[in-house]
């Protein structure tokens, strides 16, 4: 595919996101296998629509300063335009300043007219001649969030809660590109032969700091190779690894994954319980489970059920040994991975997804065994879906304690940013994870009262 051609499927995948509000990282999955891009082309055609939504706002800012008319005021298709070229002119070196003014006037012509295009030619080589605008907002919320582009009530949040400095290193990590960690299933494989294979293949494979059975690799779609295929590894975040080392499954045990898709976590769980015991892995959305069904299949899993079910009327009582509750969250310690959620979440979604995190907690811990133990975990960084959601969770129910064995459970340079001796808040970043929070509970064997 031409460079031209990769810049008008950039376009057409930037226009969708904005249009249906689709998740990035799923639409672009669909652009690439629709495209059947080469490995360059696809790089490239990544960068462009992930590096577009991550810097969208200071674009933004350049474009309104050099623009007669508000960027909101353009045609959709001609701001996701100059949006794109803006980018490469600002971050890729990869092709020259004139050749992105050309590529871009032709899409002009082709979408447009000869007004459109002459607009675009005037707009970029102006940049071009006077540089990017400054950024020079007194207020240091509206600053940071123009230039990380943000929301300014994400920074304004964060701030809150983690002071200035912390928030503006949050919101820098979200425009770094994100590690590719891959977890090895060690009942068919050693780590070893893992890292041979892959290698074999061409991926550069380096040792995960925090888990011995899993790696950190680059230059290749770990998703593409044999060892994926014949279920040797798992594509998985290291933080959402961290939570199932918090639940400890230990053999025999009968454990719920009440909020399951896509199964990652509680594949990892089938996979420590080395096939014994039980795992019920349940998802509100039949096509999800079978997401989940699938991935046990591929890992050759037959201790684990997938079922359809709403965690928020489990009428179970006292059913399982274990229980991780990886509940719906607002998502703001993934956002490298979707960058368009800066511009499609509401500051309002938190109070919203805050009420049915305690439903489902509520429900799921009707289903715990006394002496049982309940790991909660969300991958963001909001004090309220996190700490807050702990605190009344442990106000409402007496018989909870905080499980403070948790600590003792985990890697020693994960247990240096623990928040308590039973709760971790991971930033993005931080130690090359994504942002996540993770709390262990135990059900005390007294009744409740």
């Amino acid at each position: 595919m031409a460079e031209a051609s990769v810049r008008e499927a950039a376009l057409d995948a930037l226009l969708r996101i904005e249009k249906n509000q689709a998740y990035s990282n799923l639409l672009l999955d669909e652009v690439l296998k629709k495209h059947q891009l080469s490995s360059r082309d696809s790089g490239l055609l990544t960068q462009i629509v992930y590096g577009t939504l991550q810097h969208q706002r200071l674009l933004d800012h350049t474009l309104a300063a050099y623009s007669n008319r508000p960027p909101d005021e353009l045609a959709g298709w001609v701001r996701q335009l100059l949006l794109l070229s803006l980018f490469q002119l600002k971050y890729l070196d990869r092709v020259p300043d004139h050749a992105v003014v050309n590529e871009a006037v032709n899409l002009a012509a082709k979408r447009g007219h000869k007004g459109i295009s002459g607009m675009v030619n005037g707009i970029l080589r102006a940049v071009i001649r006077k540089g990017f605008a400054a950024v020079e907002a007194e207020d240091t919320v509206t600053r940071t969030a123009i230039e990380t582009s943000h929301p300014d009530w994400m920074i304004s949040r964060w701030t809150r809660q983690y002071g200035a400095e912390t928030a503006a290193d949050i919101a820098v990590q979200n425009n770094v590109p994100p590690v590719t960690s891959i977890r090895v299933n060690a009942m068919l494989i050693s780590p070893e032969e893992v890292r041979s294979l892959l290698e074999e293949e061409g991926l550069t494979v380096r040792d995960s700091p925090i888990f011995k059975t899993a790696f950190r690799v680059s230059g290749g779609s770990a998703a593409a190779t044999e060892a994926f295929k014949k279920g040797f590894i798992s594509i998985q975040d290291e933080g959402s690894m961290i939570a199932v080392q918090a639940l400890d499954p230990e053999a025999e045990d009968i454990i719920l994954d009440a909020c399951a898709a896509p199964g990652g976590k509680a594949c990892m769980i089938a996979e420590r319980l080395n096939n014994s015991g039980r795992v019920t892995a349940r998802d509100l959305h039949t096509h999800k489970v079978k997401l989940i069904e699938s991935q046990a299949a591929r890992l050759k899993l037959t201790n684990l059920l997938a079922e359809t079910g709403d965690a928020r009327s489990m009428e179970e009582e006292a059913v399982y040994d274990k229980i991780l509750v990886d509940a719906p969250c607002s998502g703001l310690g993934v956002i490298r991975r979707k960058p368009d959620m800066k511009w499609s979440k509401q500051e309002a979604d938190i109070e919203r997804l805050s009420r049915l995190q305690k439903d489902i907690l509520d429900k799921a811990w009707r289903a715990l065994k006394p002496g049982g133990r309940m790991v909660y975990s969300t991958c963001t960084i909001d004090e309220a879906e996190n700490e807050a959601q702990l605190q009344s969770f442990l106000e409402r129910h007496r018989d909870a304690e905080p499980d403070e064995t948790m600590k003792s459970r985990l890697p020693e340079n994960v247990q240096q940013l623990m928040t308590t001796e039973s709760s971790l808040q991971l930033i993005p970043g931080k130690i090359g994870t994504d942002g996540f929070f993770i709390c262990s509970l135990t059900k005390s064997k007294r009744q409740e009262r």
